[in-house]
Formats: C-alpha cells, structure tokens, sequence
C-alpha cells in the first residue's frame, strides 16, 4: 500500500507545529511543495486504479452556474424559484442525490444551473459522494455558495473543501510563465520587490518541481501557495455568489448584519424574495455583453449573441461559423467600441455591451 497518506500526514503536522514568520516562511513553502507534489501524486495512482463514477452533466446555454452548499440549505428550492427545473424537495437531510440541471433565461443569455449534492467537511477526501460532486464543480464557470442565515460558518466549510479540491474562487491565475528546456541554465525573472515569499524560497519550490532549466517569468508578487498553484498548473479558477437563504426567518436588521459580514444576498427561495436582484448579479458576475449582428443594408437583428467581456471581433465569427475568421475581410461596428458608426474594423478589436456588428467575409 503507498505510504503516500502518511507522509502527507507528517508534513501537515510538521507545518501545524511551525509558527509561521519571516524566519519560518522558506521551510513553510517548501514542505506546501512537498505536500503538493505528493498529493498529486497519491491522486494519478488512484486514477489507475479506477476512477470513480461521477454525475454526467452535459454542459448547455451560455454558462453553467453550480449552487453549492451544505444539505438541506434550500438549493433544489432556489433551483425551481430561478429555473425551470422540476427538483424533487422533501424536508430531510440528503434530498438530492443525483446532479439536476435547470436553464435560467436572462436579458436573451441561457444559464445553466446545476444543483448537485450537498457539500460536507471532508467532502475533498470523498465523503458524501464529495469526489463526484467536485469533479462537477470544476467544470463550471460560476458557484453559487449558499449558507443557512442561522449557520454562516458553512460557508467556510465550503471555501475549504472548494480549495483542497483546487478550486480557486474569487481569484485570478497566478501571473507566472515557465518555458523548461531540456539543457541550458535557468532563468528566473521576478519583481524587484518581494513581501509574500522570498527569491530562495522560489528557486527552491522550482527543484522541487525539477524546474532546473529554461526561463520562469513572475509577474506578481506571489505567496508560496501561488506559485506551487501555477506550478501545478491543474487549478481551475471561478467567481461565486454568496447567498443566505432563509431570511424571511430573522429580522430586517438580522439579514443586514450578516450580508455585511459575509458580502451575501439574503433571501428566501421558498417565498422567492430577491429573484431577480439575485438574476441581475449572475448576469452580471459571468461578465456577459450583448452583441447584434446586421446584414448589409437591413435592419440590426433583435437577438443578441451573448459574449463576454473582452470579446473581439475573432470571438463572434468563431462562434457564427468555423470559417470565417478564415474568409473575414472586415467587420462595421456601431456602439460603444466604435469612434463613429459604422466604423471599420479587423478581428482584434474587443466589443462592449449593445454593439452591432456586421461582418464581411469572402
């Protein structure tokens, strides 16, 4: 049997017994390489014993939105409020045992919500089918956290199996490059002024991760955690929505205090209170524009495509038809992006939010 499990233990152990400071942080960062390393490794050997079974979820509209959270907070109930899913809801531990999508039409953008199982502690080891349940998540673009207003530690609860199934919410991809080459010196370029982690301390994760030779650009000023995350590189990143639910059970000023603390929405998917406040900020959240087309000489269609933000002209032809970034010859576009209307441009140019766009292909 691998011995994988206990070594992880060990150094967990030794990192809990370790003040962590200046004079520490090296040690600390290099056995958070060290547990990684084995971690992932303990990982690809249970893959070749058989991966377990997971939800099929086959991905449709826009985006997909997972609701997270623990069992029995409201998440088939909010589902059905927001979606036009059929979630069967019983008032008992554990009601949803499969993963159930549901289609939220917004501002002419179709979002996918799943509703998958409860989240427990422990869920990133495997407990309450959190294997399968994560495996899902980190396929989503966006997560709702959603916590009982009476219960708010969930949502740390949550935050921490999320991150120990490396999923990064609410933060952006390590700004770091490495190119390794096969013989030569290695070159590492980082910013002049370092507070999170030290220069010894980054070469010293790279031999760790037998990065020995070629050129690691550091654009940030990283922590140690950052850097094994880039290095790794199986991170997957997203941002979330908190929502409390149950707040038609406490008071006005009760809802107030623990939306402050906690940066959540209050409100009750039972009575569908805050619906469409909660609809404005998935929208908005998954950073989506509106972009229309118009043919030469007629009128702008009245369905949008739905883009993200930083779209360029690329973007839509990619999404209309494979060949016509090929065949494009030059785009007209009226709005936001265009000095004046109907102004001429090429495939780099990044649309905003309304513009109307006509494409001229060969």
């Amino acid at each position: 049997m691998s011995d994988y499990p206990d070594r992880i233990k060990e150094l967990e152990d030794e990192i809990s017994r370790t003040q962590y400071n200046k004079a520490t942080q090296h040690h600390v960062g290099l056995i958070k390489a060290k547990i990684a390393i084995l971690k992932g490794r303990a990982e690809a050997a249970k893959t070749k014993k058989g991966a377990a079974h997971g939800f099929s979820v086959r991905k449709s509209g826009e985006a997909t939105v997972c609701m997270v959270g623990f069992p029995s907070v409201g998440k088939s109930t909010l589902l059905n409020a927001l979606t036009n899913a059929e979630s069967r809801i019983a008032a008992y531990a554990f009601t949803t045992l499969t993963c159930i999508p549901g289609i939220l039409e917004y501002k002419s953008a179709k979002i996918q919500i799943l509703d998958v199982p409860g989240l427990i502690s422990g869920a990133s080891a495997g407990a309450g089918k959190g294997k399968e349940v994560l495996s899902v998540i980190r396929n989503a673009d966006m997560v709702i956290l959603i916590a009982d207003i009476f219960d708010l530690k969930q949502l740390e609860t949550i935050r921490n199996e999320l991150y120990k199934a490396d999923i990064r919410i609410d933060e952006e991809k390590p700004n770091v490059t490495v190119k390794q080459s096969a013989i030569g010196k290695l070159q590492i370029f980082i910013p002049k002024k370092l507070t999170n982690t030290s220069p010894e301390t980054i070469k010293a994760i790279l031999r760790e991760y037998r990065v020995n030779s070629g050129t690691v650009a550091i654009k940030e000023d990283l922590t140690a955690e950052r850097l094994i995350d880039a290095l790794e590189g199986n991170r997957v990143y997203m941002p979330s929505i908190i929502v409390l639910n149950k707040a038609d059970m406490v008071s006005n000023n009760e809802a107030e205090r623990a939306a402050k603390l906690t940066g959540g929405m209050p409100l009750s998917a039972e009575n569908r209170t805050n619906m469409e406040e909660l609809k404005e900020v998935i929208y908005k959240t998954l950073r989506f524009i509106r972009v229309y087309l118009k043919e030469r000489g007629k009128k702008v269609d009245n369905e949008p495509l739905i883009m993200r933000q930083g779209s360029t002209i690329a973007d839509v032809c990619r999404k209309l038809h494979r060949e016509f970034v090929s065949k494009f010859r030059y785009a007209r576009v009226w709005g936001k992006s265009a000095k004046h209307p109907g102004e001429r441009f090429m495939l780099g140019h990044v649309l905003q939010d309304n513009d109307a766009v006509e494409i001229k292909v060969r």
